[in-house]
């Protein structure tokens, strides 16, 4: 089945860069829809950017204009451009997967993802 592994977390100082990296290995079925998540210690996960089959991509207005999300199909990779970071987005970061919706092919909002990896950290310091 599809497998999801996460790199490129690290930490840094305030307004620093990172670009986070996930692999995907399986079945690009299943992973027509691809998001980043994260979650802070002691805070619940979070949505903070999705990119569908065409492209299309959708952000969290705490990180859109700073956070990039792309996918390089060829590379089988789902990537996460991180510019001006901040210490609120010190968290875990998760790559997610899912088959998404066939008729019409869409990636619905709260996607129920199906795949995930197992979270690469980011630490952000004042």
């Amino acid at each position: 089945q599809l497998q999801l592994v996460e790199s490129g977390g690290g930490s840094v100082q305030a307004g620093g860069s990172l670009r986070l990296s996930c692999a995907a290995s399986g079945d690009p079925y299943s992973r027509a829809c691809m998001a980043w998540f994260r979650q802070g210690l002691g805070k619940e996960r979070e949505e903070i950017a999705t990119i569908d089959m065409f492209g299309r991509t959708t952000y969290k207005d705490s990180v859109n204009g700073r956070f990039t999300i792309s996918q390089d199909n060829a590379k089988n990779s789902l990537y996460l451009q991180m510019n001006n970071l901040e210490p609120e987005d010190t968290a875990m970061y998760f790559c997610a997967a899912d088959r998404g919706q066939h008729w019409p092919r869409s990636c619905p909002a709260r996607l129920p993802y199906e795949h995930w990896g197992q979270g690469t950290q980011v630490t952000v310091s004042a």
